[in-house]
C-alpha cells in the first residue's frame, strides 16, 4: 500500500528519510524553514555532501518527492507526519524540544478533520520524552492520541557519509507505538523495507537510540583513557597495542551480546583482578583513571541491585532458591561469583532459607564460600519444586524454559535470560 507522508525539518535525518520513502513509492512531502536549504533541495542539490543521496535527490525530486512551504495542507493529506526537526542541547544537558512543539503548533488543527494519522517523533529524544512531554503537550490543546491519531516514535541510526544505504538497507527498524493502530500502519508503511522491524513501547524506542550511542561514546572514552594510562606509565607503543587487540577472537566476527549485555556483574579470576590492578597500577603513576574507577563501583554495586530486586519479590521467610553458582556458564570457577555475594546480601538481611544448584559448581562453592545456611540440590527438578522463589544469577542452558515450568512461581532473572 502507499502513503502520502509529510517530513518536518529536512536536515540530514529528515531528508534521508523522506528520499528513502520516496523511493519505496511513496508520496512525501517536506517541509523546513529554511530558505537557503529548501532553495537548493529544489533544485536538486543537497544542502551537505552524502554519497547516493545527491543521486536519490535527482530521482524523486519534483516527483514522489516535493518540497512544500503549506504544511497544513500537506499533513492534511499524509497518512503519516514525521517529525526530524532538531532537539539542540539545552543549558542543564537537556534535549530542547523547541522545535518539535514549532512543528505541532503548524498542523495541530488538521488532527480534527476525524482522519486517523500516525505522529512519528524521528528527532532524536531521550526515554519517556514521548510520553512525558510530546503527548501531554497534544493533550494540552485538546488532542488526545487513540481514535484520530496515534503517536509514536521510530529512532534513526543512520551514519554520516553511508546514511542512503544505512536508510534503504537497514539493519533495523525501531518503532515505539502504544496503540495497534499506530503499529499495524508503521509495519504496513515499512513492509517494503527489507529489514527486521521491531514494534516496543514508546520508552524503549527512545532508550534503544541512547543505549546505542551511549555504548559507543563509552568504547570511545574507554579506548581514550586506556591511552591517557598508557602514557602515564610509559613505554607503551599505543598504536601497535591497540592494533592487536583488535584482533581478539572474542570481536572478530563474534557476537557482541556475550559482553554488551546487562546482568547482576562480572566475576571470575582475570576481570575483577586485572580492572582493579590497572586501576591502581594508573593511580601509582599519578592518573586517577575515571572510567575504569566507575567500572569497578558499577559492578560492585550490581549484587545490591538484584538482592534489593529479590527483595522486594521476596519474604525473609520464603525458601529461596539460587539457580546457578559458578561466575558463568560452562565453568566450575566460583572465585568472585556473584551468587556469593547476591546470598551473603540476603543472608545479612535475614534471609536464611536459602538453596541452591549449579550443574557443575555446588561442591566447589560449598567448598570455597562455607555458607552454613545454604543447601545444595541435585537438580533443577528439586530446587524447582522445593523454592518459593527462584533467582536465576547463572545462565545455564539448564535453566531454560523453568519459567515455564513453573508459570506461578514468582523468578528473578538476575541475567535477562529467560
Amino acid at each position: 500500500m502507499s502513503y502520502t507522508i509529510t517530513v518536518f525539518g529536512l536536515g540530514f535525518v529528515g531528508l534521508t528519510s523522506a528520499l528513502a520513502f520516496a523511493e519505496k513509492g511513496h508520496k512525501v512531502y517536506g517541509f523546513d524553514l529554511d530558505a537557503h536549504r529548501v532553495e537548493l533541495i529544489n533544485g536538486g542539490k543537497l544542502p551537505f555532501i552524502e554519497p547516493g543521496l545527491d543521486d536519490a535527490l535527482l530521482r524523486n525530486i519534483h516527483g514522489n518527492f516535493i518540497v512544500t512551504d503549506d504544511a497544513e495542507n500537506a499533513v492534511r493529506n499524509s497518512d503519516f507526519v514525521f517529525l526530524c526537526v532538531g532537539t539542540p542541547t539545552g543549558k542543564n544537558g537537556e534535549a530542547d524540544l523547541k522545535y518539535i512543539y514549532s512543528a505541532i503548533d503548524m498542523f495541530a488543527n488538521v488532527l480534527h478533520d476525524g482522519k486517523h494519522r500516525v505522529i512519528v517523533v524521528k528527532s532524536t529524544i531521550p526515554p519517556s520524552t514521548t510520553s512525558e512531554r510530546v503527548i501531554p503537550y497534544l493533550s494540552a490543546q485538546g488532542l488526545l492520541p487513540g481514535d484520530r491519531f496515534s503517536v509514536t516514535n521510530n529512532p534513526e541510526f543512520l551514519r554520516e557519509g553511508k546514511c542512503w544505504d544505512d536508510a534503504i538497507n537497514a539493519d533495523r527498524i525501531v518503532c515505539g507505538v502504544e496503540d495497534h493502530k499506530g503499529e499495524e500502519m508503521l509495519r504496513s508503511l515499512y513492509s517494503r523495507f527489507n529489514s527486521p522491524f521491531f514494534a516496543v513501547s514508546l520508552n524503549t524506542g527512545e532508550y534503544i537510540k541512547y543505549l546505542s550511542n551511549t555504548m559507543l561514546a563509552s568504547m570511545i572514552s574507554y579506548a581514550n583513557e586506556m591511552s591517557i594510562i598508557a602514557d602515564a606509565i610509559g613505554d607503551i607503543q599505543i598504536k601497535e597495542a591497540f592494533n592487536i587487540l583488535h584482533m581478539d577472537r572474542r570481536w572478530g566476527g563474534a557476537s557482541m551480546s556475550s559482553y554488551v549485555y546487562p546482568g547482576c556483574g562480572y566475576g571470575g579470576y582475570c576481570l575483577p583482578k586485572d580492572t582493579a590492578a590497572m586501576y591502581a597500577q594508573s593511580m601509582s603513576k599519578g592518573y586517577e583513571p575515571l572510567m575504569l574507577k566507575n567500572v569497578i563501583a558499577i559492578n560492585n554495586m550490581m549484587p545490591q541491585s538484584m538482592a534489593a530486586k529479590i527483595m522486594r519479590v521476596a519474604k525473609p521467610s520464603d525458601k529461596i532458591g539460587i539457580l546457578g553458582l559458578s561466575f558463568k556458564p560452562g565453568s566450575d570457577d566460583v572465585r568472585d561469583s556473584t551468587s556469593a555475594k547476591i546470598i551473603s546480601l540476603l543472608l545479612d538481611a535475614g534471609y536464611t532459607n536459602l538453596i541452591g544448584f549449579d550443574p557443575v559448581a555446588n561442591e566447589c562453592f560449598a567448598r570455597e564460600y562455607n555458607f552454613a545456611e545454604v543447601r545444595y540440590c541435585e537438580n533443577v527438578q528439586v530446587i524447582g519444586d522445593q523454592s518459593d522463589v527462584l533467582v536465576l544469577v547463572t545462565a545455564w542452558e539448564q535453566f531454560v524454559g523453568i519459567d515455564k515450568k513453573y508459570p506461578g512461581k514468582p523468578i528473578v532473572d538476575c541475567r535477562y535470560f529467560l
